[in-house]
């Protein structure tokens, strides 16, 4: 083989490397972890435990500590029936109390046309509200115009 066939061969050789490396690269799953934004009170223990549930289970959590969380519940349109200790922000949806890290993650799967998803007030047995006994409760899912709907029960 001549030297100049040779240098090409290997150019070529490094090229398919190159595009494969860069392909296989392409398709590795995104660890990313989803960020969410948690508004809540400092003295809120309940709070402090669905911020660790959603921690275990893959968000990254901004935790912001406020001095009157009922201002920032009614600038995100939740309806006062639905309220809870904490709202969080999350990808355009507004997320009220207790919910599970599963249904938000389902949430930001399906996408449905809601302003967002709720667990109204402090329900034993939600996330971060572990303890004696265990109620049945729903998320709820609202809307602007003050509407809901069951999204799950638990």
């Amino acid at each position: 083989m001549s030297e100049s066939k040779t240098t090409l061969y290997s150019i070529f050789r490094l090229l398919a490397v190159m595009i494969l490396v860069t392909g296989l690269a392409a398709c590795q799953p995104q660890t990313q972890a989803q960020e969410i934004t948690v508004y809540k009170s400092a003295t809120c223990g309940c709070c402090k435990k669905w911020v660790r549930h959603l921690q275990d289970n893959g968000y990254k959590v901004i935790a912001i500590n406020v001095a009157d969380i009922k201002t920032i519940k009614t600038k995100q349109g939740v309806p006062g029936q639905l309220a809870s200790c904490h709202t969080a922000l999350v990808d355009g949806y507004v997320i009220e109390g207790h919910v599970p890290a599963a249904d938000i993650k389902r949430l930001l799967s399906e996408r449905p046309k809601t302003k967002g998803i709720a667990v109204p007030g402090m329900p034993m047995g939600s996330p971060g509200m572990k303890g004696m006994g265990r109620d049945k409760y729903a998320v709820l899912t609202f809307n602007s115009n003050g509407s809901t709907g069951v999204f799950k029960q638990h």
